[in-house]
């Protein structure tokens, strides 16, 4: 089959081994992929990438100095049933599925495996146990962006929310505006949404963010007192001494740029919850005094269960989130190399999909 491999961090085009499917798994045909941005980080850093994932204990076990195929945000067709299989589905189904093989000897990442090809290429090899069936009448394009919507919904699942707290999103990009959707389709916020780039703030309005700032010009630290967040020791103890239940500032941090943990720290109000959901591939320094005497809760995330990610496809369909205007480009095999080059400047696009029918 042809598909896009990532060879001595470079992208070409050429042919890969047909997948064949073994115990419990099927074959599909890859009908549309999203473009992730930690691929172009493991382009340019596989070394790095793999190396701080395996010391987390994370499942990548790729060499990035051997062929590889990208690819993790997709919506593929059944082609076939492997042996041992159910047949939950039958042929022709269209389906999503979380980006993991389950095999005899272990787990492998999809689009991130020397034996296992991603959604850059014509077909996969995919568990039938991580399946999930896409709704009829759903567009695939759509489909296919429920992987990184469900990372912002395991990110404000996290955060833990209630009613009467006040959202904080710094960063824009794909996995923000993921978090903002995540937000507001469960009646979550209100929302302020930070980001340099005038494109992404806009995306930020559509998805549904109440408040949009433009760091250069008003500090997204400054809104506290306009939705009644206390903002010292001292403002929170008065409003619990009226016999109120203070305002509390949820933070979602989604840049993963060296620096940015320490401006939160400095910036937040007493009491609040930061969510680092971006992900920072530098050594970083902070100053944990600050979150110590602010008394802020700090939480890392990643990833997402099988549960909300079948609950963001549900979503995704019923129309709870509307993942259309992050669609801003389509490629074939043959314009994924440029695609990359263009994700590096947030003013062209958010989510650049490729479809491996396209010439």
């Amino acid at each position: 089959m042809k598909a896009v491999i990532a060879r001595n961090k470079s992208l070409v085009v050429d042919d890969w081994p047909d997948p064949e499917p073994k115990q419990g798994e099927v074959l599909v045909k890859t009908l549309v992929c999203g473009i992730c941005g930690s691929d172009l980080h493991a382009l340019n850093h596989g070394e790095h990438f793999v190396d701080l994932t395996r010391r987390g204990g994370g499942a990548l076990t790729y060499e990035p100095d051997k062929d590889l195929v990208f690819g993790h945000e997709f919506c593929a067709e059944i082609l076939d049933h492997g042996p041992g299989t159910q047949k939950l589905f039958r042929t022709g189904t269209r389906v999503c599925s979380l980006p993991i093989a389950v095999t005899e000897s272990g787990v492998q990442g999809i689009g991130y495996s020397n034996t296992y090809a991603g959604g850059y290429g014509e077909q996969m090899v995919l568990s039938e146990t991580m399946l999930v069936e896409v709704p009829n009448g759903l567009a695939s394009d759509h489909a296919a962006l429920t992987e990184p919507m469900a990372v912002g919904a395991h990110a404000v699942n996290e955060a833990e929310m209630g009613p009467n707290d006040v959202a904080l999103v710094i960063g824009c990009g794909p996995v923000g505006l993921a978090v903002i959707a995540g937000l507001k389709a469960r009646g979550l916020g209100p929302v302020i949404a930070a980001d340099f780039s005038p494109g992404r703030r806009g995306l930020a309005e559509t998805m549904g963010a109440d408040v949009v700032v433009d760091p250069k010009e008003t500090s997204p630290y400054s809104q506290w007192a306009d939705f009644g967040v206390p903002q010292t020791s001292m403002e929170r103890m008065m409003v619990e001494m009226m016999g109120e239940t203070p305002r509390r500032a949820i933070i979602f941090e989604c840049v993963g740029v060296k620096g940015v943990v320490q401006q939160i720290l400095e910036g937040v109000p007493v009491r609040s919850r930061i969510v680092i959901v971006g992900v920072c591939m530098e050594t970083d320094h902070f100053e944990p005094a600050l979150a110590v005497t602010k008394q802020l809760d700090l939480r890392f995330v990643l990833g997402y269960s099988q549960e909300e990610f079948a609950g963001t496809l549900h979503m995704i369909a019923e129309g709870e989130i509307d993942v259309a205007p992050l669609v801003t480009g389509r490629v074939g095999l043959e314009g994924v190399a440029q695609a990359f080059e263009d994700l590096a400047h947030p003013e062209k696009h958010a989510k650049i999909l490729v479809d491996p029918t396209l010439v």
